[in-house]
């Protein structure tokens, strides 16, 4: 298990992402378990951080397998082939969407609880999260970056699956993974603490990060 925890394989991603800070730089966590790992590259880094709500889509009987996943602003990405796989019919595929759709909604309005987002339109948008394991999370994060106008797009992961990051390059400009283990079965396996992220402490640690861009100079965050 090369990670002790989520907030150590934060602080291990930092010097792979030194060459990526700026006055135009964005950091954002995908909730639950990026969020924290998120927060301590965007302390270490003095960077603004925000989240990228997304939900994947996961295949009926079996919550290991997505077919693709959704994001705010009404992104999409599905993958057809693997729908096909899975034989799923597309009443099936509406409703697991249309499930995925709301909570990413509800997601939204708790996390984010009146604070608006971070503008990323013309800035370097830097993804984090916990961990990739069949990319369906990664790849909509980065169309939700192109949706919004980033210029550039960093996805950061402390570990991931060998081909899910292979495909991300792809989708992102630049990815950043510390660990690619041959053998991936799950991603708990690469924690010694790999406990649920709860959404009180996602929404604490938004606020600090909050209170910090408060306590900093304006001009150096983007506009929201």
């Amino acid at each position: 298990m090369p990670f002790f925890d989520r907030r150590e394989a934060g602080r291990r991603l930092v010097e792979r992402l030194r060459p990526f800070r700026g006055p135009e730089t964005v950091v954002l966590g995908l909730p639950c378990g990026g969020v924290p790992v998120a927060y301590e590259v965007a302390a270490a880094l003095r960077l603004p951080l925000d989240i990228a709500v997304v939900r994947r889509l996961a295949a009926p009987g079996s919550h290991q397998q997505a077919f693709g996943a959704v994001a705010e602003g009404a992104v999409r990405v599905v993958d057809h082939e693997q729908v096909r796989r899975a034989l799923i019919d597309p009443a099936e595929q509406s409703r697991v969407e249309r499930i995925a759709r709301e909570a990413v909604r509800n997601d939204s309005a708790r996390f984010r609880a009146g604070r608006d987002r971070l503008s990323i339109a013309g800035y370097t948008a830097v993804f984090v999260d916990d961990g990739v394991t069949t990319g369906a999370t990664a790849r909509a994060a980065c169309a939700l970056a192109r949706a919004r106008g980033a210029a550039r797009i960093v996805f950061a992961t402390p570990v991931g699956a060998c081909r899910p990051i292979l495909e991300l390059s792809a989708h992102a400009d630049h990815v950043v993974c510390l660990e690619t283990p041959a053998l991936f079965h799950t991603l708990g396996q690469w924690y010694r603490h790999f406990d649920p992220v709860p959404p009180a402490l996602v929404s604490e640690l938004l606020d600090r990060a909050s209170g910090q861009r408060a306590a900093a100079p304006a001009a150096r965050f983007p506009p929201r």
